[in-house]
């Protein structure tokens, strides 16, 4: 694997945001500020060299997975997908239009390439452990990873996926958790905080790494130090922001959350315009 072209990926990263804003405002519906916290680590795994796919042949069996358990951040991958050549960007702009493939959470029932249906939070990590089971069972040398978000770490049905995990030593499995701070209902410090995340999963034999999720350059370096853990599966706890590219834009909204919520065209032209 050649070394990432950090200043590549981050002019990528950009265009992956304005795309998020683009589609989300013509939806008057989603999740922007979602979308953007994890807006690197999808960079980096779909045009870092990290994650092994192929648009001509999205259902490959040795490819490598990524699925992404917090589906209503699904805007990111729509957008990532279109940027490496899956779609146009006039098919992303139908989203959650009646009669679009490009739901407003990830259905794989409409679109190859998408690798699991979510949205229901919770279940996307014992959906990646199955993958990454099956994928040793047949012998191939693919990897797993999946995104979830620090809210939906509440859910029990993520702690019995994380112990499995551990008793099978899956070390073709990857768990990102993107720590943007907060979730529909407010900061997480208020719903339930269960940090530090990473000390937790090193209890359940879990490798990990602390980064910021929103600097490129330590997500590149912790893909590449967990692609080398052979022995147990691994966890990149990436610290970011929600709205991440765009937040002195959105906190002239009076709202640091914006969960949920489209920008206004108005708002989505002064966001466009920061990001230029």
């Amino acid at each position: 694997m050649s070394t990432p072209d950090l200043a590549k990926l981050e002019a990528t990263a950009k265009e992956i945001r304005r795309k998020i804003i683009k589609i989300t405002t013509e939806a008057g519906s989603g999740h922007p500020s979602s979308s953007m916290s994890a807006t690197e680590v999808v960079t980096a795994l779909y045009f870092g060299g990290f994650l092994r796919h192929n648009k001509s042949n999205p259902r490959d069996p040795k490819r490598d997975r990524f699925i992404l358990s917090k589906g209503h951040a699904v805007p990111v991958l729509y957008s990532a997908l279109c940027e490496a050549g899956y779609f146009t960007f006039d098919q992303i702009m139908t989203l959650r239009k009646l009669g679009s493939p490009f739901e407003g959470h990830p259905n794989m029932a409409k679109l190859d390439c998408i690798e699991a249906s979510t949205g229901s939070l919770g279940q996307g990590l014992s959906l990646g452990v199955g993958h990454a089971l099956a994928c040793r069972l047949d012998g191939y040398d693919a990897h797993t990873y999946v995104m979830s978000g620090d809210g939906e770490m509440g859910e029990g049905q993520m702690w019995e996926a994380i112990a499995s995990a551990s008793k099978y030593k899956l070390s073709n499995l990857t768990l990102i958790i993107d720590q943007n701070g907060y979730q529909q209902t407010g900061s997480h410090a208020e719903v339930l905080d269960l940090r530090p995340f990473d000390s937790k999963l090193k209890a359940f034999g879990w490798e990990t790494l602390v980064i910021n999720g929103n600097v490129m350059s330590e997500v590149v370096d912790a893909l590449g130090k967990l692609k080398s853990i052979k022995d147990r599966p691994t966890c990149i706890v990436s610290q970011t922001k929600k709205g991440f590219g765009i937040l002195p834009v959105l906190e002239t909204t009076g709202d640091v959350n914006y969960h949920g919520k489209p920008l206004s065209k108005e708002l989505a032209e002064k966001a466009l315009a920061y990001l230029a």
